[in-house]
């Protein structure tokens, strides 16, 4: 009699196997481990944190992209507060700021610290019919009681800026010289504003070199969708809230929802945005080239294998993760 009369398969995780070591020249030190999320996306290390539920929040997703690889943030919200925690990454480090947080000079001290607090700043510009008027700190506000004041009693008039398409280099030294910690940028018609280089953001590039950027030198972030319901509507948010790629994210990728749902949002929004599309979880080879052929930049392979997912356990439905990987 057969061993194996159905023919089931090999299935290997990958605590079954090891490495065979072998001779090596290389010092662990010079070893590069570069590699990519998806097919727009490069990452310094390979390492991508789950878009299961409760797993990535705004938190996690910065650490992982500041050490060089990326977060998926959860679609367990709100498409308002999913799209918050988007913001809260491509926000919390930024080359320059493209689209800062501003107040008017009549804005009261009271609503621009609730602002500063609301999105972690420590300092405004003053905006007064489209020119920069003047800049508002911590410093400017710290022994304030009166806050029904408004901000023009209180704010820095005298703004050091500098002109659109400055350096990074340039935008420390002019930083340094006039020890100051915002430095607004000022756009090509001379007087409205493009963006704004804080001293925070340069000293956490300089002590992060490895971090996953966009061009904007800003931290890069993923963000999962479901197959049905909102789902369009909610790319479109986290898209416009700044997110790099759209996850996909299904315990079975290889049905036809998930395969046109890729296929919408890939096509949907892709003359607006530029964006890659990660689709996801399956474990055939069919699977894979299914998801393929639905134009995703990027498959997610493997069912059940987190140590903390219940899909096997509650479906009876999965395939050991290193024979998943192999064959896809």
């Amino acid at each position: 009699m057969s061993e194996n009369p159905f023919n089931f398969p090999t299935g290997l995780t990958f605590d079954d196997v090891l490495l065979l070591p072998g001779h090596s020249t290389v010092h662990p030190g010079e070893t590069q481990l570069k590699t990519r999320f998806s097919r727009n996306i490069p990452l310094s290390i390979p390492f991508v944190s789950a878009a299961m539920d409760t797993v990535t929040e705004a938190p996690t997703a910065i650490a992982m992209a500041r050490h060089g690889g990326i977060g998926v943030i959860h679609k367990n919200f709100s498409v308002e507060d999913q799209s918050k925690e988007v913001k809260r990454v491509k926000r919390s480090e930024s080359g320059m700021i493209t689209n800062p947080y501003v107040v008017s000079p009549s804005t009261t001290l009271n609503e621009t610290i609730s602002i500063m607090r609301r999105h972690g700043i420590s300092g405004l510009p003053v905006m007064d019919q489209g020119k920069i008027v003047g800049i508002v700190t911590n410093r400017d506000i710290a022994f304030e009681t009166e806050l029904a004041k408004p901000v023009a009693n209180v704010m820095s008039k005298k703004v050091v800026t500098t002109k659109i398409g400055t350096s990074y280099e340039k935008a420390v030294e002019i930083l340094h010289k006039h020890r100051i910690e915002k430095l607004p940028v000022i756009a090509e018609d001379g007087h409205s504003l493009a963006g704004m280089f804080t001293l925070k953001d340069l000293e956490k590039a300089k002590s992060h070199p490895h971090s996953s950027k966009d061009s904007q030198g800003r931290l890069r972030v993923a963000a999962a969708v479901g197959a049905g319901g909102d789902y369009l509507e909610r790319t479109e948010e986290l898209l416009a809230a700044g997110a790099d790629a759209i996850v996909v994210d299904t315990a079975h990728g290889h049905s036809q929802a998930v395969l046109d749902a890729c296929k919408n949002v890939k096509s949907t929004f892709s003359t607006k945005y530029s964006y890659d599309v990660v689709g996801g979880n399956v474990a055939t080879p069919e699977g894979a080239m299914a998801l393929i052929e639905a134009g995703v930049d990027a498959v997610k392979v493997g069912i059940g294998p987190g140590s903390v997912c219940t899909t096997r356990i509650q479906t009876g439905v999965g395939y050991p993760q290193l024979s998943a990987v192999i064959e896809c």
